[in-house]
């Protein structure tokens, strides 16, 4: 047998998932096959199934990844609940008048069901059937449109509760209901930013997003306030029956899961949208998404033992820590790094892989835990809308009415202003550390 040395193993694994995913395998496959012939040709059958098998039970075994479906089950429920087509529709009657106004509402509106959902492709989808088709009937350009879309949808990768940030949590040893605190103040600010974006490009560029006539909608102060308060209240209680039993120790994040797929059910309800039909395919989404989340799960946490047994996770601390600007440069390059892998990679498999590597170096550089997470956390949001695998845009393209014409060029250009605000985000959160230490400091 061929002596190799660790730099050797670290290429050949990490390399070979890229190619795997890159030549057309699924995600899990790529790592699962390379994690098990490496293991195979280095430690032998009896090392390498026990590797599988402790690092699978573990993973299966974690009773805070329960919350996972139940955070789905919550976003499969709200996509079809009638809800969220309230809340635009009210949004739609405040900010119509405004430049921009219609991308201002979708971006709001994406922030509401971000707190709500937990996953990407349900609000995604949602803000594309409801806000999409009204910004183009009203004039709007394409790349504005599909870019507040886009944007306003990944919110929900990030805003609590994230199943990003539930599965992030047990594998650096991490609060998950600390997790999800530390990122409501990021989410808000990068919701913020992304508004503030919309009106002063709209300000500069007046022909993109035109506003709707003054004569077309006249409705009073009080009554707009009413109807919106009435539309958005249930939506407003589901958040804090959810976050709020978390924020005052009421709840465990998987029950305050539980506890809000059951709210959303009820939800469904009210706006009369319940129905077997719906729940078939609430449950279908549910099984889907969190099958495809803990066999990643484990079939990563074995890659991750396998290349652990090997050394080269010290190869991977030693380049990183090798960097010049002293732990800054460190964290530059770690934050380089799960950038371009989010070209390639889905967002699960780079936290289940980077995640165990790159928590102990973080914690050698002297960096806190959870401010640390987090910043990887808005990172990988990243991920979501930098080509070829970006998924906001699959899931636009695979919603979308074709007779809008918005193609992936439009949501191309539409998304790039986005991601540079992300990174402006990233400084801002390294100069003040605080504004996602402090919400979490106040956990009772």
């Amino acid at each position: 047998m061929i002596e190799l040395s660790q730099e050797i193993i670290s290429i050949i694994m990490l390399g070979g998932i890229l190619a795997g995913v890159l030549t057309g395998y699924p995600l899990a496959l790529a790592i699962g096959g390379v994690s098990f012939w490496v293991g195979m040709y280095l430690f032998g059958p009896a090392i390498t199934f026990e590797v599988f098998y402790s690092r699978s039970y573990d993973m299966l075994n974690n009773y805070v990844l329960l919350a996972v479906p139940g955070f789905v089950l919550m976003g499969a429920v709200l996509e079809h609940s009638g809800a969220a087509e309230g809340v635009f529709e009210e949004l739609y009657v405040w900010f119509a008048g405004l430049r921009g106004g219609l991308a201002l509402a979708t971006i709001i509106l994406g922030t509401i069901v971000a707190a709500t959902v937990g996953v990407i492709a349900a609000s995604v989808t949602l803000l594309t059937l409801t806000a999409l088709p009204s910004m183009i009937k009203r004039g709007y350009d394409r790349s504005l449109a599909a870019g507040a879309v886009c944007a306003g949808g990944s919110l929900g990768i990030l805003i609590p509760p994230s199943i990003m940030l539930v599965i992030y949590g047990p594998m650096a040893n991490l609060s998950v209901g600390k997790m999800l605190l530390g990122a409501v103040i990021p989410g808000l600010f990068l919701s913020l930013s992304y508004c503030t974006y919309i009106l002063v490009r709209c300000f500069l560029n007046r022909e993109i997003a035109p506003p709707v006539p003054a004569g077309e909608i006249r409705i009073s102060f009080l009554v707009k306030t009413g109807r919106l308060a009435i539309a958005i209240g249930p939506l407003v209680a589901l958040i804090m029956a959810v976050l709020g039993s978390i924020f005052f120790g009421v709840a465990s994040p998987t029950e305050a899961a539980g506890t809000g797929a059951l709210a959303t059910i009820l939800l469904a309800a009210g706006h009369r949208r319940l129905n077997i039909e719906l729940l078939k395919k609430a449950a279908s989404t549910t099984v889907k998404v969190s099958g495809m989340v803990l066999l990643i799960g484990m079939l990563a946490s074995s890659f991750t033992g396998i290349f652990m047994r090997a050394g080269c996770d010290e190869v991977v601390a030693n380049f990183i820590l090798s960097m010049p600007g002293s732990k800054w440069g460190a964290f530059t390059i770690i934050m380089v790094i799960c950038f371009a892998l989010g070209f390639f990679i889905d967002w699960l498999g780079i936290l289940f892989i980077m995640v165990p590597i790159i928590t102990p170096i973080a914690e050698t550089l002297g960096f806190d835990a959870l401010w640390f997470a987090m910043m990887i956390c808005i990172n990988l949001q990243m991920s979501f809308m930098t080509p070829p695998f970006a998924y906001s845009i699959f899931y636009l393209r695979g919603a979308a009415d074709p007779t809008l014409e918005v193609t992936t060029r439009h949501i191309i250009r539409g998304i790039t202003p986005y991601v540079v605000l992300i990174v402006i985000a990233l400084f801002v959160f390294i100069l003040y550390p605080g504004l996602i230490l402090w919400l979490p400091s106040k956990m009772l």
